[in-house]
This record gives C-alpha cells, sequence and structure tokens, in this order.
C-alpha cells in the first residue's frame, strides 16, 4: 500500500501530522453533528449551542449529547490516527499491530486486570480528589475544581439511564467508542512516536500516560488516570498488538456503567455509590496490590516471550513489505537483527533501554 508521505517520517513529525490531522477530522465530526442535529433534532445551528451548553434543559439534550460525543470521539480522534497510518502507506493492521494478532487470552486478562485493580485504585482517585496546591495556586485550584464539578453534573446526567436502550447507547458511546479512538491515538500513534523519539519504551510509555491523563482537563483524576494509562501503554508495548489495550480501556469505561446503572436499577444496596471517591478498606487494597502485581508479572512474561515462531512460520514468509524473508534473516548473525515496526531490520541493533 503506498502513502502519499514516506514512511519513514521521524517521530515528531509523524506527532505534528496527527495534531493537523486532529483539526481535520475535528472539523469533519463538527459538520456530521451538525446534519446529525438537523436531520434527526431539528435542531438550527443556534439551538445547537444552546443545547450543548446547557443540554439538561432541553428534551433532546441527552440524545442529542451522545451523538455529539461519539461523533467527535471516532471520527476525530480515531480518523486522525488511521488516516495518519493510511497516509504513510501503512495498512491499519500492520501499523497497530505489528507482530502478532491478539489470542483470546490476552484480551481477558487486560480485562481482569482492570477489574482486580479497582480497590488499589480507589486509594488513588481519593488521594488525588482531596489534593490541595499551594497557596498562591489557591485561585485556580478553586477554577478548577468548579470546572470538574460542571463535567461531574454533565457526566452523572449523560450516564442517567431509565430504560435499557440508554445503558445500552451509553456503552457504545462512553466504553467502545472512547476504548477504540483513544486508544489508536495515545498508544498507536502517540506513544509507538516517543518510544522511537526517545529510543526508550519506559520514557514513551510515561509520556504518553501523562498526555492521555492530562488532555482529559481533569486535574483532581491526572494521578488514578495517569496510572491507568501506564498499564494501557504497557500492554500495549509487551503484546505490540492494539486490541490488548482496547479491552482494558473497554472493561474500565464498561464496568463503571455496569456498576451505576445496577446502582439506579436498585439491583444493589442504596448505600452503595459507584462515583464515591472514598479508598477502599486496606485488606481489599492490599489484595488488589498482590493480585494486579502478579498478574502484570505472568502478562509480561508470555507477552515477551520469544515468538519467533510466531512471526516466522515458514521460511519463505516474509514479515512485511519493508522487512526481509526468514532465510534471509537466519543467514545474518543474531546481534545484526532486531524486529521494528517496519519488520526485521539487519542493519542496525540497539539493546532496548
Amino acid at each position: 500500500m503506498k502513502g502519499f508521505l514516506p514512511n519513514r517520517l521521524p517521530p515528531f513529525a509523524n506527532l505534528l501530522l496527527l495534531v493537523g490531522l486532529m483539526f481535520g477530522t475535528f472539523c469533519i465530526a463538527g459538520f456530521f453533528i451538525m446534519v446529525a442535529g438537523y436531520w434527526l433534532f431539528d435542531l438550527g445551528a443556534m439551538q445547537m449551542g444552546n443545547v450543548t451548553q446547557n443540554p439538561t434543559a432541553y428534551p433532546q439534550g441527552w440524545a442529542f449529547s451522545m451523538v455529539s460525543q461519539g461523533v467527535l470521539l471516532f471520527v476525530g480522534f480515531a480518523g486522525a490516527a488511521l488516516a495518519l497510518a493510511s497516509l504513510t502507506g501503512y495498512r491499519w493492521a500492520d501499523y497497530f499491530a505489528p507482530h502478532r494478532p491478539a489470542r483470546a487470552w490476552w484480551l481477558l486478562a487486560a480485562g481482569a486486570l482492570v477489574i482486580l485493580s479497582v480497590p488499589f485504585m480507589s486509594v488513588l482517585i481519593s488521594w488525588n480528589a482531596q489534593a490541595h496546591l499551594p497557596a498562591g495556586w489557591h485561585g485556580w485550584e478553586v477554577s478548577a475544581r468548579e470546572m470538574e464539578d460542571k463535567a461531574q453534573t454533565l457526566t452523572q446526567f449523560l450516564t442517567r439511564f431509565n430504560s435499557p436502550l440508554r445503558f445500552w447507547i451509553g456503552v457504545l458511546v462512553i466504553a467502545v467508542v472512547p476504548a477504540i479512538s483513544e486508544e489508536l491515538v495515545f498508544r498507536g500513534v502517540v506513544q509507538r512516536n516517543l518510544v522511537e523519539w526517545f529510543g526508550s519504551r519506559h520514557v514513551g510509555v510515561w509520556l504518553a500516560a501523562a498526555v492521555f491523563s492530562a488532555i482529559h482537563f481533569q486535574f483532581f483524576g491526572f494521578l488514578p488516570r495517569f496510572v491507568l494509562g501506564l498499564g494501557l501503554g504497557y500492554l500495549y508495548e509487551w503484546s505490540k498488538n492494539i486490541l490488548v489495550p482496547m479491552a482494558a480501556h473497554f472493561t474500565q469505561n464498561c464496568f463503571q456503567l455496569i456498576l451505576l446503572y445496577w446502582q439506579q436499577q436498585h439491583w444493589v444496596s442504596t448505600d452503595f455509590d459507584p462515583d464515591s471517591t472514598d479508598s477502599m478498606p486496606w485488606p481489599l487494597v492490599l489484595l488488589s496490590v498482590l493480585l494486579v502485581a502478579g498478574l502484570l508479572y505472568y502478562l509480561h512474561q508470555h507477552l515477551t516471550a520469544d515468538d519467533t515462531a510466531e512471526r516466522l512460520p515458514t521460511q519463505l514468509r516474509t514479515l512485511s513489505r519493508h522487512g526481509i524473508s526468514a532465510a534471509d534473516a537466519a543467514a545474518q548473525p543474531p546481534s545484526a537483527r532486531t524486529i521494528g515496526r517496519d519488520g526485521i531490520n539487519v542493519n542496525r541493533f540497539r539493546p532496548d533501554r
């Protein structure tokens, strides 16, 4: 597949290209939202702005907000990431899952990791929610809390599921679409290029996690989202398949929606509050830390194991259009062969840092 741009653009150029593409795809998303608002909800441009600012005041506010959010995320984020891969001459599967297909147990383990981490994450959520800035930043802290309280009010409105249909729409827009769109951008493009730029998977993962958390503009939720980003980043680095962090991201969002729906349907105790920022009991937290650490170790051992046989099933198979065949690779000394995003590279070797 030929792209309009070289497929070996420097990482910084790729990141700049992503920003430019996102500007374009967000404009396209805005056009689609206006068309949907006019045809589905009979809203004019001014009315759409009013509904967006205060959806609780309009009967079509919930439905229009969900359509807007879904289109904006999918077209704006996923569209930009997929366009970048195409423009630089890659098939999507080669760009976002360059080494091997995901196994079903990888996806299940990624989801289990998220659920097991809930007690541990409750400690981070509680600490971050109660954090205070130095006295000199008090004004900014008050403004930030007001903004986040307003965002929380909107979130509570959008997650008010008074029917099964609303719940499943919520799963699609709040769980499925962000898991696909955000992972394609933050892990598939941003992290990938930061790892290449700095020559270190750890630096790339940590920087991408920081960008992932910061882009949500929630200071009092930065730390737990940053830790989540670290987990998603290492899952991608170890598995080399975007479906693995997508599965974990989907589980994170969907699990919260399920708890909310159960609470709204009175299927759990009325004392249960899914939105609570209180820490869970320490015995549960300690158990969570041990289970998460053990599962992470297990995943690291299995996802980073030598998978040469999977990548080179026959001596005649070529890894990619930029790689070399297994027979050619076998003729090179081991220290001269690495597997990068363009297949086997026989001309250089750089130890992992």
